[in-house]
């Protein structure tokens, strides 16, 4: 099966947006938990959630996408700022009770000069005081172009916090394509060897999803700008060989182009092979 849908507003409830994934001929999709660039958050509707999810196994729909705050750093050097990161993951984790099987993805953070290793411990601090044993979701590390003091540039970076995880057994990792390109790995013309290091030190086993994204810039640039399918450095072929590799179809596969509504529905046929 193949699991294609695109980042939607949150705006209107869980319903609302399963609706807006059917009507773009999506059956996946993926939504931040509070605002992007801040940290309000709206108090879900469990009523709305129960809805949502019995229209989802009707439809078979894939697991469901929540992703964190841009703004939540927690490997910042501040330590009230690390803290109060900390309790936005804590209280993610917790609404997302309502959506079991749903995937929680998050960007690392930024070490902002205490070094890698400092920050990957600081990282898997914070998840070790936020997930739980019945913990009904997965939390996701994202994979980042690398810029800066940015974490989770490369495979082994994701690793060094995964080995500090105490319940290992409910993280895994989403790969975006932008990203992990803009990082220097070459997934246009060496798709099959970056799958192969990525099990080598991950184990594909822990990949449980995908942000499917153009780049505005060549391998290796480190900027992580999004392009919309064709128009980028990673061209439709690529990214085709992308969707139809025989060790991801199956997983859930979030276009985050910039776009809007019909681009979206315009993209996911594209990927489906459809009709553009």
């Amino acid at each position: 099966m193949l699991y294609l849908g695109c980042h939607l507003s949150s705006t209107g409830g869980f319903e609302k947006m399963v609706d807006t994934a059917v009507s773009i001929g999506a059956n996946t999709f993926q939504f931040f938990t509070r605002n992007p660039r801040g940290s309000r958050a709206k108090a879900p509707d469990p009523e709305d959630a129960a809805r949502a999810m019995a229209k989802m196994r009707e439809l078979s729909f894939g697991p469901v996408v929540a992703h964190g705050s841009y703004t939540m750093n927690l490997c910042t050097k501040e330590p009230e700022a690390r803290a109060f990161a900390a309790q936005v993951l804590k209280e993610d984790l917790d609404r997302l009770r309502l959506l079991p099987g749903a995937l929680y993805n998050f960007h690392p953070g930024s070490h902002v000069g205490q070094g890698t290793e400092a920050g990957c411990a600081m990282i898997a601090e914070a998840l070790n005081g936020a997930m739980a044993p019945d913990l009904p979701v997965t939390v996701l590390l994202e994979t980042m172009a690398g810029k800066g003091s940015e974490i989770g540039g490369t495979f082994g970076e994701l690793r060094q916090i995964l080995e500090r995880v105490e319940l290992s057994e409910k993280m895994g990792v989403c790969l975006d394509t932008c990203h992990v390109f803009d990082g220097g790995y070459d997934i246009v013309d060496r798709l099959d060897q970056v799958l192969e290091e990525f099990d080598r030190v991950l184990g594909l086993g822990r990949l449980r999803a995908l942000h499917i994204n153009d780049s505005k810039n060549p391998l290796g640039s480190r900027k992580d700008r999004h392009e919309r399918i064709g128009q980028g450095f990673l061209g439709t072929q690529a990214i085709l060989r992308i969707v139809d590799h025989p060790a991801l179809c199956g997983l859930p596969m979030i276009l985050e182009t910039p776009n809007d509504l019909p681009g979206y529905a315009g993209e996911i046929r594209l990927l489906r092979r459809e009709k553009y």
